[in-house]
């Protein structure tokens, strides 16, 4: 098994606090800068899994990075530098407290809860006669919010978020802007790897001088759900799963073992060999949404490794 970061405890010039999330640690340091690292942690129905998966933050971090770039004129974004294969350096703001989820296909969360029967979600219709997996009319916006209780995501309706002052209505309506801009360049970016951008999410931030910037991760597989596009209406018409590329293959093995996160429900048993395969699936998923090969990090100590880069480019400024 390759080397993996599944906790960091760094200690950076400048440095004030951090915050672990529940795959992303980030470093507060002094002049409002963030040092973000995407460790190896696996989460699934917001629960971290108990092994890391080889490279899983690399290929995160990475994607993320070049999605950024390739999204920077239609929002400005949070990033400045990517000294290190897993560390991302930006400006601080302050983040508004809601996921801005998009949905341009009936699958996942939506699609669990229409086989409940339910035909609202965040207080947006789902048509009816609907078929998992298939094309929603209009792309959905279906925002998420902290619960007030525990860490897990919440979902939220506009209205909600308006009248509970979690956001103010005139930003609520840029965030919104913003996030069917965004996904429909995911959706062209994808489509040029001949794939289907069939949700995501966008978390935006608003820095000291009031400006709103796209935070986090932008269309990982972590954060966005992939189909092939290439035999995708023939598997619809015959009632075919879809080929994803994201993480639900983890989701549904997860379930498949009797595990959705509820109380008293223990994760199952990952194996070597499982975890190896997950790592594979994600080296797979780098190369078929960038169009790039993967480029394997030097992982022989990751934490040395990303404590030099981190100081070498602060020492530059």
């Amino acid at each position: 098994m390759s080397n993996t970061i599944t906790k960091s405890n760094f200690n950076f010039p400048g440095q004030q606090s951090v915050y672990k999330g529940k795959v992303r640690d980030v470093y507060f340091l002094e002049n409002d800068l963030l040092v973000m690292i995407a460790s190896d942690r696996l989460s699934a129905f917001d629960v971290v899994m108990p092994k890391g998966i080889p490279y899983k933050g690399q290929i995160l971090n990475q994607i993320a990075t070049k999605m950024m770039e390739k999204t920077s004129d239609i929002v400005p974004n949070w990033l400045e530098a990517t000294p290190d294969p897993n560390v991302a350096i930006g400006k601080k703001c302050e983040p508004f407290k809601v996921e801005m989820v998009i949905r341009g296909y009936m699958s996942g969360h939506a699609a669990r809860e229409y086989k409940a029967g339910k035909r609202e979600l965040c207080g947006v219709a789902m048509p009816e006669g609907l078929k998992e997996n298939d094309k929603f009319p209009e792309p959905l916006i279906t925002p998420a919010t902290k619960a007030e209780h525990g860490d897990h995501d919440e979902d939220i309706s506009r209205e909600n978020i308006i009248k509970r002052g979690i956001v103010s209505e005139k930003d609520y309506l840029k965030l919104e802007d913003y996030t069917r801009k965004l996904f429909q360049r995911g959706t062209e970016i994808a489509a040029k790897q001949d794939l289907i951008l069939v949700d995501t999410k966008y978390e935006f931030g608003k820095t000291a001088d009031g400006k709103i910037v796209l935070i986090d991760e932008i269309h990982t597989p972590d954060s966005s759900r992939y189909f092939y596009k290439n035999g995708y209406q023939e598997r619809q018409e015959k009632g075919e799963a879809q080929k994803q590329l994201s993480k639900e293959f983890v989701r549904q093995w997860l379930i498949s073992n009797n595990f959705q996160g509820l109380e008293g429900q223990q994760v199952p048993e990952m194996s070597d060999e499982y975890i190896e395969s997950v790592s594979e699936r994600y080296i797979e998923l780098y190369e078929n949404i960038t169009g790039d090969k993967f480029e394997k990090a030097d992982v022989s100590n990751i934490e040395e490794r990303i404590q030099k880069n981190v100081e070498s480019y602060l020492k530059a400024q």
